[in-house]
């Protein structure tokens, strides 16, 4: 006989603490119309029920006039069109410039960010995190984890991310390549670490030489005459041509002093300077940086980049413990203490912070006023209107609860006034 397996159970989702209020502020509107009639027929049993009736009056008004305010917020009144109703989802994109431009004034102006960054330890932060990652609150640090996770996760990713490659895109741009490459082919030069570049340029011409022998040799046959490749010498002629070309290559490996080599030398010495000081060769070099950028395989490789950045950082904030295990975290535990102990550290990389974040907000406060206002933009009325309401709607519903009860106070005094007067 088989046994009947219990009854799995039906797991009930909470109820939301808005629409619990709004069914509080409901069931009082509710009680206040039904006291109402109870008082109504019974008023003339007793002069007190006089004062029941018009308390449960006036609050039954008080809640009407209420629930019509709090409803016209985000929707019609009983699907009616009344102006100047649903006034949140007609407004929405207003609404959305409005908190942008909000965000702007009030937060991303670099006087306000440099006299907030001003008040900030971030390097101090930084290092006792990094010295002692386990220490402190652990409900705040996983609550904070779990916060940054969710804002990356929430961030529009097609805005933001192209943000970040136009950004890695421009700063490429920026970069004057030219001198730099030039600087570091005149050190390697100095020091002797361009000799190995040579060597392996002469192996790999070597080898290109013999593996491609049999093209000089059809060479030489073509262009040579009839009576030449009649007698044969025209095979003579390009073994000589091959074995001279080798010759000079294992020349120029054995010897440094060779003069070729030498020549070659004489021409990277001069392309360092030119790259450092020739303002057409850094403009050369300008045009094939910027054709590199604009690829569309470096467009991929930034890409990934960014891809491979984001992942990174999503894996660190949920899990910020295996984040700084292994060499990584060891290396980071150090930085930590040294951030704790020397305080010119701390204070030029806050400097430096309260410059970048300047400096960043100066440059990219606009676009991300722009993506706030774009994304609330996006959003279509339906989303708009239950996010603010499950966001404030609790609050909304104690309005409700206490025009209720202050109209039926309001509606209590004044019967009280006009039974004494």
């Amino acid at each position: 006989m088989k046994m009947l397996a219990p009854p799995r159970p039906v797991a009930v989702s909470p109820v939301h603490p808005a629409r619990r209020m709004r069914m509080v502020a409901t069931g009082m509107l509710l009680a206040m119309a039904a006291l109402f009639l109870a008082a109504r027929a019974t008023v003339h049993l007793h002069p007190a029920i006089g004062f029941v009736q018009a308390f449960a009056e006036a609050a039954m008004v008080g809640g009407l006039a209420d629930w019509f305010a709090v409803t016209a917020l985000f929707r019609h009144p009983l699907g009616l069109p009344i102006p100047h109703t649903a006034i949140i989802p007609r407004n929405k994109d207003r609404i959305g410039d409005t908190l942008a431009l909000f965000l702007r004034d009030n937060f991303l102006t670099p006087a306000v960010v440099a006299r907030r960054m001003q008040r900030l330890d971030m390097a101090g932060v930084a290092g006792r995190f990094l010295a002692s990652p386990s220490s402190g609150d652990g409900r705040l640090r996983e609550g904070a984890s779990r916060l940054a996770a969710d804002i990356l996760e929430a961030l529009d990713q097609e805005r933001l991310g192209g943000m970040v490659k136009g950004a890695i895109a421009q700063r490429l741009r920026a970069m004057n390549l030219a001198p730099l490459i030039g600087q570091a082919l005149e050190a390697a030069m100095r020091d002797g670490r361009h000799a190995p570049v040579m060597d392996g340029i002469i192996l790999w011409a070597d080898r290109t030489l013999e593996a491609n022998d049999h093209l000089i040799r059809q060479m030489v046959h073509d262009r040579s005459g009839k009576i030449l490749r009649w007698t044969g010498l025209d095979e003579n002629l390009a073994n000589a041509i091959i074995d001279g070309l080798r010759r000079l290559l294992a020349d120029m490996a054995q010897d440094a002093g060779h003069s070729l080599r030498l020549k070659a030398e004489e021409g990277l010495t001069k392309l360092a300077a030119d790259l450092q000081f020739d303002l057409e060769m850094q403009a050369r070099v300008a045009r094939i940086r910027d054709e590199i950028v604009d690829n569309p395989a470096m467009q991929r490789w930034i890409d990934g980049l960014w891809e491979q950045a984001r992942s990174g950082l999503l894996r660190a904030v949920r899990d910020p413990g295996k984040a700084m295990a292994g060499r990584l975290g060891e290396a980071l535990h150090q930085l930590g203490a040294t951030l704790q102990e020397d305080a010119r550290l701390r204070l030029l990389i806050n400097r430096f912070m309260r410059r970048a974040a300047v400096g960043a907000t100066a440059t990219y406060g606009d676009s991300i006023v722009k993506l706030v206002s774009e994304t609330v933009r996006g959003w279509d009325a339906g989303t708009v209107t239950s996010r603010l309401e499950h966001a404030v709607g609790r609050d909304l519903q104690y309005i409700r609860v206490n025009g209720t009860l202050v109209g039926g106070l309001v509606g209590l005094a004044i019967h009280a006034v006009d039974t004494l007067l």
